[in-house]
């Protein structure tokens, strides 16, 4: 039997986790925290059931599933509201809190949601931008709660960043993991520091797209061509770091000293571990180390396999063409 999952807040992150874990088969509350007349609770659950149920049918389009399949799945989904909320928490796995980005507002719903669940649900804050240590304490029993940072769209996206805190158990951040994986997710475990791992490294990118736009380098639709067709092109199949073991953690170090003197500017420096790898020999998969370990690693067949990859999205994008002969 799968658990049940409540979503706390009746927004877009958790209509986006709803269609997640109810398209895997789990049934789900959306548990609306806001005291609402019966008149006003009826029209946030019919525009929450509304899109969700759209959001289902644009699946079915796309072709993972049919369109006869959006009924059985939507009654998978409720929308509760406040009055009902200390069943709908108590009954549930795990609960996702979706409250808008307001510390103030995140803590206190925490501590009457924890309080109203009980001690058994584990509790996961969905915030972009709060650490969880700086909730946690609005928590009854914290070492259930953590961070759980979804990207939009919550139901496309596999990426999941899960950040426990100091009081975190373990082996709740292991549940919580296993439970995603079991939908299809990706979960990473990161440490309770500001930007998480993809928006700290997002926001480098999208600032220096639009400096350039500033600057003049090149118009908006050619960044964003050189991003689709070639940055994100590569990084969709090779991370940032074994990207750097791929050609070479000595061409960043001596790229990043160029850049940094050509564009006076520090923000391209490269960090002191760069230059620790060279001089411990970790430049990458010719030396069988760097930020990966390659040395048990077939070399040729991972190189092929990569490849392989680069080929699948050339024939996504269309750019795949036989050779002249």
């Amino acid at each position: 039997m799968m658990s049940a999952i409540a979503c706390l807040g009746a927004g877009r992150m958790g209509r986006g986790i709803a269609v997640a874990f109810a398209y895997a088969g789990h049934d789900v509350a959306i548990v609306d925290f806001k005291p609402r007349d019966a008149t006003a609770f009826a029209k946030l659950a019919d525009e929450a059931l509304g899109e969700i149920r759209k959001t289902l049918m644009s699946l079915s389009r796309f072709g993972l599933m049919t369109a006869t399949d959006v009924d059985g799945i939507m009654t998978r989904v409720r929308v509760v509201p406040e009055a009902d909320a200390g069943a709908a928490l108590s009954g549930a796995a795990v609960i996702f809190e979706g409250v808008p980005e307001v510390l103030d507002l995140k803590r206190e719903a925490l501590a009457r949601a924890s309080s109203l669940a009980g001690p058994a649900p584990i509790i996961a804050s969905t915030t972009s931008t709060i650490l969880v240590d700086d909730i946690s304490s609005a928590v009854e029993h914290p070492a259930r709660f953590l961070n759980a940072h979804w990207l939009n769209p919550a139901y496309l996206v596999p990426l999941v960043e899960l950040s426990p805190g100091a009081a975190t158990d373990p082996a709740v951040t292991a549940r919580v993991k296993t439970m995603l994986e079991g939908i299809g997710k990706v979960p990473v475990v990161c440490a309770a520091t500001p930007g998480y791992i993809v928006p700290r490294i997002q926001a480098l990118a999208m600032n220096e797209a639009a400096r350039m736009v500033e600057e003049g380098v090149a118009s908006a639709d050619d960044i964003d061509k050189a991003i689709k067709y070639g940055f994100g092109f590569r990084f969709a199949v090779l991370g940032l770091l074994e990207f750097i073991d791929w050609g070479g953690g000595d061409i960043l170090h001596y790229a990043s000293r160029y850049l940094t003197g050509a564009l006076n500017s520090d923000r391209y420096a490269a960090p002191e571990i760069i230059g620790r790898n060279m001089a411990e020999g970790k430049i990458g998969l010719r030396t069988g180390q760097g930020f990966l370990d390659y040395t048990d690693m077939d070399v040729d067949a991972y190189r092929e396999q990569r490849l392989a990859a680069f080929v699948d999205l050339l024939k996504h994008f269309g750019l795949a063409r036989p050779p002249v002969l």
